[in-house]
This record gives C-alpha cells, sequence and structure tokens, in this order.
C-alpha cells in the first residue's frame, strides 16, 4: 500500500512538473505575442461578459489613436508614466501610509504599466498573491514591449463604461466618432470615467466625470509640452 501510495505520488509530482514548465514557456511565449499582436478576450472582460455588463470593444492601432486620447489617460493616470520603469515608488509609499490610516478607504497607487499587467494577464482583486502576479508582469511588459506598446494596450483594454473597453468603443459609444477625431476635451471626459467606469459615467455625465475633467484638461496643458511625453505621443 506504501508502495502504491509513492507511486501516485511520484507521479503527481512529475505531472506537476511538467505542467510547470509548460506554463511557465507558454506565458513567455504569450507575452512576447502580445507585443505585436492583442489579447483575444481579457479576464475582465470575459467576466463582463458572462455578468450580463457586455462586451463591447474594437482594438484599434496607436496610430488610430488621437494624441488627445493618450495625453489624457497619462495625465489622469499616470503622469510619470514616460520616467518610471513601472513603478511609481513614492506614489506606492503615500498609499501604504494612507491605507494604514485609513483601512476602510484604500487608495490605490497603480501606474498605467500596473494596471496594463492586471488587465491582460490577471483577474480583478486585491490578493497579495495577485499583486505579485502583477509586478511580475509589470516588470516584463515594461521590457518586452516598452512605453508605447504599453500605452496602446492600456487604452484598447481598460474598461470605460459598462461593458465598454477601449478607446474606440468608448468614442463611438459616447461622441459618434472614431477614436483618432477625439477632441481634448471629449477625450479627458473618457479619462475622467477610468477611476470607476460603471460608477463614473460619461454619459449620462456623472457629476465626478464633470468636476474632474476640467482638471485633466488642465494637466494635459502642462505636460504637453515635456520633451518626453511629446516623445510618447508621436
Amino acid at each position: 500500500m506504501a508502495i502504491k501510495t509513492r507511486g501516485l505520488g511520484l507521479r503527481v509530482w512529475r505531472f506537476l512538473k511538467k505542467l510547470f514548465i509548460f506554463l511557465f514557456f507558454f506565458h513567455l511565449f504569450y507575452l512576447l505575442i502580445l507585443k505585436w499582436v492583442n489579447p483575444p478576450l481579457t479576464l475582465t472582460q470575459f467576466a463582463s461578459w458572462i455578468s450580463g455588463d457586455g462586451l463591447n470593444r474594437d482594438y484599434v492601432d496607436y496610430s488610430e489613436m488621437s494624441t488627445y486620447a493618450k495625453l489624457a489617460v497619462v495625465s489622469s493616470e499616470d503622469q510619470l508614466f514616460p520616467e518610471h520603469n513601472g513603478f511609481d515608488w513614492k506614489s506606492i509609499e503615500k498609499a501604504l501610509e494612507h491605507n494604514e490610516k485609513h483601512p476602510t478607504k484604500i487608495r490605490g497607487a497603480s501606474t498605467i504599466s500596473q494596471q496594463v499587467a492586471k488587465n491582460v494577464f490577471l483577474w480583478q482583486g486585491r490578493s497579495w498573491f495577485r499583486k505579485a502576479l502583477e509586478t511580475y508582469f509589470t516588470f516584463m511588459i515594461e521590457i518586452v514591449w516598452g512605453k508605447k506598446r504599453i500605452l496602446e494596450m492600456y487604452l484598447n483594454v481598460s474598461e470605460m463604461g459598462k461593458g465598454i473597453f477601449g478607446i474606440e468603443a468608448a468614442s463611438r459609444g459616447y461622441f459618434n466618432k472614431a477614436a483618432l477625431k477625439l477632441n481634448r476635451t471629449q477625450a479627458a471626459m473618457i479619462a475622467a470615467c477610468l477611476r470607476n467606469p460603471k460608477k463614473y459615467t460619461v454619459k449620462p455625465l456623472s457629476r465626478f466625470v464633470s468636476n474632474r475633467y476640467p482638471w485633466i484638461i488642465r494637466q494635459m496643458n502642462i505636460l504637453q509640452s515635456h520633451e518626453n511625453v511629446q516623445g510618447l505621443l508621436q
């Protein structure tokens, strides 16, 4: 009996070892492919579809996105995006201090790179295990993809309304135009909803978006003259 149990344990161990090796090389292959190809489906998109919120998306190339859209999300979500290596350590430190003092009012400090890592490869949640995986994937996409591809992916996969994913679907749904045609105000309004796109709606215009998008426009006016931002937007 002991021999049979030991043999079964050995077979399980060999299976898990082969599975781990397969998953390791598969995720590297998938990560590399996504440098040029958009993901067929993310876990967040799948969850939206099966929950009944729908799935409205239309991936577009970086050149088919308004410069204002790129500038707006950087101004709103991660102004140090062109400079950091995937992590804004000062913001993370401030968020940790705030969350320790106010445990019922959690404040995030995720960069655009971290949000892309979560939205493309992982699921929504706050567990330490998911956060560790997010850190790993953030590090990898910063090395493999580069800033423009990360920003392009962010604008394609981010939820921008109930069941609305990506800047093209948002632009057509809210303003009946292609993402390339978005003006400064429209881009800022979409960026303003990203904190909680189901709650902070663009159409109908929520109070939060109404109050926030003028601030985003002011930040856009400041950031657009920065050389590293100009290089990112081209």
